[in-house]
Formats: structure tokens, C-alpha cells, sequence
């Protein structure tokens, strides 16, 4: 056999033939023999990466069915705080942004510069405007203190503290008070805290769930100074007709819409790369793997705002 003919390395690939594919296609990388190689290869891993993904928010959505199951007057209460507007307008971004995503690696594949650059642009700025929107949602809920954990129980504002200056009066249905020294024994007067009492019998009990409502709730706690709270200063309760535990469903809230929001904030940045590099004219039919891969991507960070947009927003 003549040492003049190509030889196959141990892989059963034509040495000298993939390195003219290295010498034709600069983007390919060394460890890859071929462009088509290389492109399945990095969609595998990006179908990979997706499905820990999945198992990720997979694992949150289980959170969220066992505390729906456990405190279903809580969901049903708390649903009534977000604004179902603001989530559908977001509902539509994401949509929209998903199918300027698939036109923009059509438009990749097919050597279309323009409709590129173009539909990147817009599944960009489909993103950004989500975060806006999110940014409001979130701005707002913190500004009526619907926040997490025992800190959903504290002062809203200021208003709500009476100051003493001369004798304590009496406090209708006070839940914490503390009295006040004797202004003639020289102390200074002190700070009496009015709370509304929480009717129970109000509250109607869940017809569903293995364990009911629970029978100590967060402002019990608060009351009894736990968790660090100073019971003459914070323990405290807007509504008086709100279930126990309300605080569960703001805080499974701030999980997984904030930690989707992270992703979209990466999907900012990887596009805003794409955009880049689009101009420069990196991309074209023979080469287009990193559009397609981030389209998978924004995809499934779509899908997951699919499910969290009725799961909180719609169902009651």
C-alpha cells in the first residue's frame, strides 16, 4: 500500500481531510475532525444542560404542588396580590420573543444577515421588556411589604407605631401593648404598639389537605418574640381576615419567578452576544450552532414562564 494515500487516524477519519476541514472553516474547533461533528456534539450538550434544567424547576414545581395541597386558602388568598394584567402583557413578550428567536436561526441558516440582526434585536428587547415589567411587579409588592418569611409580618410603615407622650390610652382589641412608666418617677414615656387582634373563628378551615391550617401562625411567633422579633415593635398583620402561613405562598412566589428571572437575565447577556457577533457577520449557513443552541435555550426559559404564569397568576 502506498504511504502517498491519506491515512485514517483511530477513529476512522480521514487525517489529512479533516485537517483541510480546520484550514476551510476557521470556526472549527481543533478537537472536532468536522463542522458537523462539532455541531452535533454542542447540541447534545445544550440538550443535556436543559434537561438539569428541567429537573431544577422540576423539583420547584413539587414544592409548590405540597404547599398548594397542604394550605389551599393560603394560595387562594394570596393570588389576589399579583396583578394578572401585568403577568399576561409578560406572557405575551416571552411568546413573541420565543418566535423572534426561531426566525432569527432561520434566518441564520439561510444567510440572511438583515433578518438576523433584525430578530435578534427583537427577541432582545422582548427580554428586557419582561424584566421591566418584572421590575415593577416586584417594586410594587415590596412597597405593600408583601415580602418573605417573618419579615411579611412587620411594620408596613411608620403610621402604625403610637407614640406616647402623656398617659397610655387604652388600646381597642390590642394584641401587643406595653405599658408605659410613670412620667412623675422621671422615666421617659414609652412606645405602645397597636395591632389588630386576629379574629380565628374568621378564618375558614381548608376542606382539603392532610393537615389543615396550621394552629401557630407567623404573627403568633412574632408575638411571642421569636425569630428575633421584637414583640413591642414588630409583630403585625394588615388584614385581620388573612389565613395563616400567608407568608408560604410569597415566598415559593420569589423563588421561582426570581430564580426564572435569572435565567432571562443570562439570556440577556448570550443574545446581546449573538446580536454582536451577528453584525460582524460571524454567522451564515455553514455556521450557525450558536444561535441555534441559545434558541433552545430561550425556548425552555419560555416554557418555564408557560407554567408559573397560570400556576400563580390564574388559578385561585
Amino acid at each position: 500500500m502506498s504511504h502517498s494515500h491519506a491515512h485514517a487516524d483511530s477513529h476512522g477519519h480521514d487525517a489529512h481531510g479533516a485537517h483541510g476541514d480546520h484550514a476551510k472553516y476557521p470556526f472549527l474547533a481543533h478537537h472536532f475532525d468536522t463542522p458537523n461533528q462539532q455541531f452535533e456534539s454542542g447540541k447534545l450538550g445544550m440538550w443535556v444542560f436543559l434537561a438539569t434544567e428541567v429537573l431544577f424547576f422540576g423539583a420547584l414545581f413539587v414544592m409548590y404542588a405540597i404547599l398548594r395541597f397542604k394550605n389551599p386558602e393560603v394560595f387562594s388568598y394570596s393570588a389576589n396580590y399579583l396583578d394578572t394584567i401585568l403577568g399576561g402583557i409578560n406572557t405575551c413578550v416571552l411568546i413573541l420573543s420565543s418566535l423572534t428567536m426561531a426566525l432569527a436561526v432561520r434566518a441564520a441558516q439561510t444567510n440572511k444577515k438583515g433578518m438576523l440582526i433584525v430578530c435578534l434585536a427583537l427577541t432582545l428587547a422582548g427580554a428586557c421588556g419582561f424584566m421591566v415589567i418584572k421590575y415593577f411587579e416586584y417594586t410594587h409588592k415590596f412597597h405593600l411589604n408583601l415580602k418573605w418569611g417573618i419579615n411579611f409580618y412587620q411594620p408596613v410603615d411608620e403610621a402604625e407605631k403610637v407614640i406616647v407622650t402623656t398617659e397610655p390610652k387604652p388600646v381597642e382589641n390590642p394584641v401587643l401593648a406595653i405599658s408605659a412608666p410613670n412620667p412623675s418617677a422621671g422615666a421617659k414615656p414609652a412606645e405602645l404598639v397597636a395591632v389588630p387582634a386576629v379574629d380565628r373563628t374568621a378564618i375558614v378551615a381548608p376542606k382539603s389537605g392532610p393537615s389543615g391550617v396550621s394552629t401557630v401562625s407567623m404573627v403568633e411567633q412574632a408575638a411571642k418574640g421569636s425569630h428575633g422579633i421584637h414583640p413591642e415593635a414588630d409583630a403585625h398583620l394588615v388584614d385581620p381576615a388573612m389565613p395563616v402561613n400567608t407568608h408560604q405562598f410569597f415566598a415559593i412566589y420569589y423563588i421561582m419567578t426570581g430564580l426564572h428571572g435569572i435565567h432571562v437575565v443570562i439570556g440577556i447577556g448570550v443574545i446581546s452576544w449573538l446580536l454582536w457577533a451577528a453584525m460582524r457577520g460571524r454567522f451564515s449557513s455553514n455556521y450557525y450552532t450558536p444561535v441555534d443552541l441559545v434558541g433552545l435555550y430561550w425556548h425552555v426559559v419560555d416554557l418555564v414562564w408557560i407554567f408559573l404564569f397560570p400556576l400563580f397568576y390564574l388559578i385561585h
